[in-house]
């Protein structure tokens, strides 16, 4: 721990190790690594074993499957061309993406799928960045013909390695008609998968080539991609999904052999990356310090307050929030923190004990990322159990909770 500047009380640090050393101790979660940090002052928590069963014990240099968490960073890729002005937030994407052109819209949400109109106008670089462009993972509406579409074309796999290559991918996700019209209602995650395929079609690059040559390698973030080489994937614990009902551990993802343990045929910028607590905690610092690490400018200022502050109307608003209000069995209360800029929740309103301004995001494999301007502070909570259950929920809410109790002044 570094003692200079101090950030964090020292009473306030002993309450937040014990309250996530009580989540490991009652075996529901069998490790996790935790970074809080403000200031001069970068505090981890290195608790528990990388195997519900035992193994190896929790690393600060642990690698972890990000899930939704990839967001924040993958679209930081998209945010580059536009300060480079090889993109401008109301072109219409057709241009690159002809698979996006003429689109129909559905009725209703639950109408069969040739049941539709056209659409009022071209979807927008604008409604891709603010997951407005009309189609997205939407849990209130499971059941319904488009939903089963979106998960029998793979357009939403299970597993990374279930995604289709990206033309395919853009082709079947083509076929399908649009929920709402275009730029009318925030939706959940495909945006960020469909801008992983522009950002390679604009530059010609794969989308992880493009993301490490500008993001990922000038933030010396290592550890941090798509895949995790043979010589680090004793560093990779397994992933679990436990049984709703029982909690019993159910293997998602095993290490060696895995998802993860060669390179992906999609990129997926929604949910596809991995990384350490420090990786993490380098690219938040980067955010906060307004687009720069060292002397090195990575985003411009304008672009990480354009990523940072809340990008919804009232009326785009109005699904997110019935999201989180009325849909807590998924994410178990999380989500509930107002607005959403470019690949992050941004809080417009105090619903805990965190400040309006904080930005950040979870993942369904049970990590937790969020940064703090009024406090210059970021926190990071990584563990291997998925939102299955709600224990890796809880350790997140608790975390958050212990980690404002401890600011030092």
């Amino acid at each position: 721990m570094d003692t200079g500047n101090r950030g964090f009380s020292e009473s306030g640090l002993r309450r937040l190790r014990d309250v996530l050393a009580r989540h490991v101790e009652s075996r529901r979660i069998p490790g996790l690594v935790a970074l809080v940090s403000r200031g001069g002052q970068t505090h981890v928590e290195a608790l528990g074993t990388m195997r519900h069963d035992g193994g190896p014990a929790m690393g600060r240099d642990t690698i972890f499957r990000l899930a939704s968490t990839s967001k924040p960073v993958t679209m930081a890729a998209t945010m580059v061309l536009l300060d480079e002005c090889r993109l401008r937030l109301d072109d219409l994407v057709e241009q690159w993406l002809p698979e996006l052109a003429d689109r129909q819209v559905l009725t209703r949400i639950d109408a069969p799928l040739d049941d539709t109109v056209p659409a009022r106008r071209p979807i927008t670089v604008r409604d891709l960045l603010t997951s407005t462009f009309g189609l997205g993972m939407d849990m209130t509406a499971l059941g319904t013909p488009i939903m089963g579409a979106v998960f029998e074309q793979a357009i939403f796999p299970q597993k990374m390695t279930e995604y289709p290559e990206p033309d395919e991918w853009m082709r079947r996700l083509g076929q399908l008609p649009l929920m709402h019209q275009p730029g009318e209602r925030w939706q959940y995650h495909i945006s960020h998968d469909v801008l992983g395929v522009l950002v390679a079609r604009i530059t010609g690059q794969s989308f992880e080539t493009f993301l490490r040559e500008r993001i990922l390698d000038p933030l010396d973030m290592k550890d941090t991609g798509f895949h995790v080489p043979a010589r680090d994937i004793d560093r990779l614990p397994p992933s679990y999904a436990p049984d709703a009902q029982t909690g019993k551990f159910i293997l998602w993802d095993e290490a060696a052999g895995g998802q993860y343990s060669q390179p992906l045929t999609f990129q997926s910028g929604g949910s596809g990356l991995v990384t350490t607590v420090d990786d993490y905690h380098t690219y938040f610092r980067m955010l906060l310090n307004g687009g720069t690490h060292g002397t090195e400018r990575i985003l411009s200022r304008p672009a990480v307050t354009l990523m940072t502050t809340n990008r919804l109307t009232p009326e785009q608003q109005a699904a997110r929030d019935a999201m989180a209000r009325n849909n807590v069995h998924v994410s178990f209360g999380q989500g509930q923190h107002g607005g959403w800029g470019i690949g992050m929740a941004v809080r417009t309103y105090r619903g805990d004990y965190a400040p309006v301004g904080q930005f950040g995001w979870d993942g369904g494999t049970g990590t937790s990322a969020y940064a703090d301007p009024e406090n210059q502070l970021t926190g990071i909570l990584l563990t291997q159990v998925g939102m299955s259950v709600p224990d890796p929920a809880r350790a997140i809410h608790d975390f958050w909770t212990t980690v404002y109790q401890a600011i030092g002044d």
